[in-house]
């Protein structure tokens, strides 16, 4: 397996450095925008592991706006497989540069939808991966695969739904993805402040776009951002979390797989970051067309969203100044031998443990976990398919096995839990 990771931002950082640990691909070419971050990445590679280890590492400059210029950086490094961890507006450009190249294909976000009304009957929208799902037939007669949604919120609660469906249940009320955290930023003295730990323009996109909710008598619909808080007590010491609903691609991945009457997200946001994200609303920063603004060079064209994440901490570099856990997890209710039954799986991260071990924080450290486990299945031939897949779509034993399993023993070290009850 040889691998092309296109995106050296906190995820894509970290993706990297779990590789290094692993022996299942022969070479991994890391690729940037930038390429003084991919540089960075096989650097610290180096420093960690040792020359012999990071020789299996190159650095390479991509623009991954030009479908092209990823076909080509993928043949000429003979990628078999091309990992997408680059902004979800990007999709569209590595999804076909990979088809082009004849690679298969990864991703942790799919395709970005368009605004859609609540009224399921008026919809005109486009909803998350709708893009790439119209290509399926395309990658199928190309024999290729294009493994989508495989990080952690979409990817593991997706195998944790699987799981569910396959083993823990006869019938499937809900399938409902809840995500919360107890992190906290602090600056130079100590001072809470607002860093998301997460791209602020891929969140920006998720919270304030409808969020989807799937039924099986109404198909999928949408009601407005921050509907329908619930508080959620999540395991190991975060405790109670109010989470509301927001657009995530669990909600148009499992109903194409699963059987459950209803499939939701909701992610514990807190007050004060929806009151930024409303703000920043109000106040047309959210926009992603560029506006003519002074500087100091001259009149500029740069859209607002794009001054906010300049503006914000880089989530790759809060990792210092950050403690707390995150928690993603797949809460489940339905049915087990004629009785009611409650589930939540999940997996914790600790901030601190991320950064000793491997120098990166730890909510891109657990998104990145997903893909390389998948890539090692797909490696090992555990999973197989063509076409546009989700998550869902393939057997979560082999995944979760592995991923528990002690690294002394060839897994990842990573175990996960199951509380049985109410969240």
């Amino acid at each position: 397996m040889r691998i092309l990771l296109i995106g050296a931002g906190g995820v894509g950082d970290a993706l990297a450095k779990i590789a290094a640990r692993r022996d299942f691909f022969d070479h991994l070419v890391v690729a940037d925008y930038d390429l003084t971050r991919a540089q960075r990445t096989v650097a610290a590679i180096a420093d960690r592991h040792g020359d012999t280890v990071a020789a299996r590492f190159t650095a390479a400059r991509i623009d991954a706006s030009d479908a092209d210029a990823v076909a080509a950086l993928a043949r000429e490094h003979r990628a078999t497989h091309v990992m997408n961890a680059v902004e979800p507006a990007f999709v569209p450009t590595v999804f076909a540069g990979a088809l082009a190249a004849g690679a298969d294909y990864l991703d942790m976000a799919m395709s970005l939808s368009t605004p859609h009304p609540t009224d399921p009957h008026t919809q005109t929208g486009v909803m998350l991966g709708e893009q790439q799902f119209a290509a399926h037939d395309e990658w199928v007669t190309a024999g290729r695969l294009a493994l989508v949604g495989m990080g952690v919120e979409p990817g593991l609660s997706d195998v944790f739904a699987r799981y569910a469906c396959d083993e823990l249940f006869d019938t499937v009320d809900e399938l409902g993805t809840r995500d919360g955290a107890n992190l906290v930023v602090r600056d130079d003295n100590g001072d809470e402040m607002f860093a998301p730990s997460f791209s602020i323009w891929t969140t920006i996109e998720e919270c304030l776009n409808p969020p989807v909710v799937w039924e099986r008598d109404r198909g999928w619909f949408t009601t407005p951002p921050f509907s329908e808080p619930e508080t959620f007590v999540f395991p190991e010491g975060i405790g109670p979390v109010e989470c509301v609903n927001v657009e995530h691609e669990e909600v148009l991945l499992m109903p194409r797989w699963l059987d459950a009457r209803r499939v939701t997200f909701k992610y514990g946001l807190g007050a004060e970051f929806i009151g930024v994200l409303q703000t920043l609303h109000t106040l047309g920063l959210d926009a992603t067309e560029p506006i003519r603004v002074r500087s100091a060079d001259g009149p500029v064209s740069v859209s607002p969203r794009a001054v906010v994440a300049a503006a914000l901490p880089d989530p790759a570099t809060i990792g210092p100044v950050m403690t707390g856990k995150t928690c993603a997890g797949m809460w489940v209710t339905g049915t087990k031998d004629g009785a009611a039954r409650e589930v939540y799986l999940y997996h914790v991260s600790d901030n601190e443990w991320t950064m000793r071990e491997y120098g990166t924080q730890c909510v891109v450290w657990q998104t990145a976990l997903g893909p390389v486990i998948a890539l090692e299945l797909l490696a090992t031939g555990a999973w197989s398919g063509v076409g546009v897949l989700g998550p869902e779509a393939f057997e979560a034993s082999p995944f979760l096995e592995l991923m528990a399993r002690p690294e002394s023993e060839g897994g990842y070290g990573q175990p996960w839990g199951m509380r049985e009850g109410p969240g």
